[in-house]
């Protein structure tokens, strides 16, 4: 390669990988604090440390460098009175130079804590433009196509995804202190279930079957519970082959959690907790701010029914909802678009997504929904057409699904079936090893779906899921 000829001919980087024991950056901001009047120390103690090279400020006979790890940055101040081979070095680094340096912890006349570079060595070079430190890299684009480049040089991209680690961390802490159990299913499978999307298909060779990126780990998740494990959580990744948006990716990650002799209330509870619980964790506060408003986790949520979120919000009567015929003249005076195979329920569906999501701004679950849209939901006890099942909504995103689970394996198969009728993708299949499965016994059940990447959108006040996911699915160039 003409890089690696290009190195080996100026001897200015054999890709060294024996490194003496480093400190990271921040560690010597403390180190000095300490023992910033303990000259014998500072006079002979020699640090190691590593890093990138993001600015270089050379005066003739000295340089100052700016150094930056995943910590921090320090100066770095370069004398050709100390370093043999200071002009070499000075005039074959590049910004973005990964380098390794040792030296003695100093503070500068104007003030700021450096390091006096006594060995400097260059572990990998830069042969790229590198963005200009302080303007950073603003294409959005290029941040998602090159997150490596962005997260180098965006702090802001940085922060944002060790909060993302933390939450996942907070998510699981929440839940192992109540007793659940973290568990792993398929992610490829033979039968698609747990939501109506459209999946992802591969193929197994050697089994010589068709086989699914899973849309939902459901219906895996309550064979556990049939089981006998009574609190399971999973977090993964699920796909969908749908659309991409600023709140959609194909590949997104999820936890769905289900409890055993618990309801759909249990978890509408057990939700604001969770919330409740991230936030302060996260921040030592009940609340955050969201693209200029403030949402306070402390407040119990708001909650709304289906049908009663569509009235408030569209001007529709209940009566009025129920009228085929007036529901078609409404969608095309308002120049709403449709399908002429539109049940009444997809257009209830339509109706909700056009009027009433972008409303839900404050934490609000909306409750009892259609039965035909709910097929693995439990009925009301004084309704046969309305679920248990709940969605929240958060800055007008639907962040979390959950339902009382529907255990009654005749009526699980009865709507399958009617599932099948209705819809004309051939890739569904009646899944008979679920139904069997109910057959001996599912324990009255309540489960739940929360979307990571929103959930991470929300905590770090972005606008786009793309903002959040190391690396999203993009149109090739």
């Amino acid at each position: 390669m003409e890089v690696k000829s290009f190195c080996e001919k100026k001897n200015i980087c054999n890709y060294p990988n024996k490194i003496k024991k480093r400190l990271i950056i921040s560690k010597l901001f403390i180190i000095f604090s300490r023992k910033e009047f303990d000259e014998k120390f500072l006079n002979e103690k020699i640090f190691s440390i590593c890093g990138r090279v993001f600015r270089k400020r050379v005066m003739g006979k000295a340089s100052f460098l700016e150094l930056r790890d995943f910590s921090g940055n320090i100066q770095l101040y370069l004398s050709s009175y100390v370093l043999q081979s200071y002009y070499e070095i000075m005039y074959n680094l590049n910004l973005g130079d990964l380098i390794h340096v040792e030296g003695k912890l100093f503070r500068t006349h104007s003030g700021e804590i450096s390091i006096k570079v006594l060995f400097f060595n260059v572990l990998s070079k830069n042969f790229k433009s590198f963005p200009d430190k302080w303007e950073g890299l603003v294409d959005k684009e290029l941040c998602y196509r090159y997150r490596y480049l962005d997260l180098m040089v965006n702090d802001e991209s940085k922060k944002k995804f060790i909060i993302r680690s933390k939450i996942l961390y907070l998510i699981r802490q929440f839940f192992y202190k109540r007793d659940y159990l973290e568990v792993e299913t398929p992610i490829m499978q033979s039968i698609i279930g747990g939501a109506d999307a459209k999946p992802f298909e591969t193929y197994h060779n050697y089994l010589g079957n068709k086989l699914y990126l899973r849309v939902s780990p459901e219906l895996y998740l309550k064979r556990l519970i049939v089981g006998g494990f009574e609190k399971v959580f999973e977090i993964g990744k699920s796909f969908r082959n749908e659309g991409i948006s600023v709140k959609h990716n194909p590949e997104f990650t999820m936890i769905e959690f289900y409890q055993a002799y618990s309801n759909y209330k249990d978890l509408i509870l057990l939700t604001q907790n969770l919330f409740k619980y991230v936030a302060f964790s996260l921040t030592g506060k009940l609340f955050i701010e969201y693209n200029n408003f403030l949402i306070d986790f402390s407040k119990k949520f708001d909650q709304i029914s289906f049908f009663d979120s569509i009235v408030k919000y569209s001007g529709i009567s209940l009566k009025d909802l129920n009228d085929f015929n007036f529901l078609i003249v409404f969608f095309k005076e308002k120049n709403i678009d449709f399908d002429e195979k539109f049940s009444i329920s997809d257009f209830h569906v339509k109706l909700f997504d056009v009027f009433v999501e972008k409303n839900l701004f404050f934490p609000t679950f909306i409750l009892y929904y259609p039965i035909e849209i709910s097929p693995l939901a439990r009925c009301k006890d004084d309704s046969s057409l309305l679920v248990e099942r709940f969605e929240l909504y958060i800055c007008g995103k639907e962040i979390a699904n959950g339902f009382s689970e529907l255990n009654d394996p005749t009526d699980q198969s009865n709507r399958f079936l009617k599932q099948l009728a209705l819809n004309d993708d051939v890739n569904l299949k009646y899944d008979a090893d679920y139904i069997n499965s109910l057959m001996y016994g599912l324990p009255p059940t309540a489960g739940e779906g929360i979307g990571i990447d929103r959930l991470v959108m929300l905590f770090t006040n972005s606008l786009s899921i793309k903002d959040v996911l190391f690396f999203p699915l993009m149109r090739h160039k």
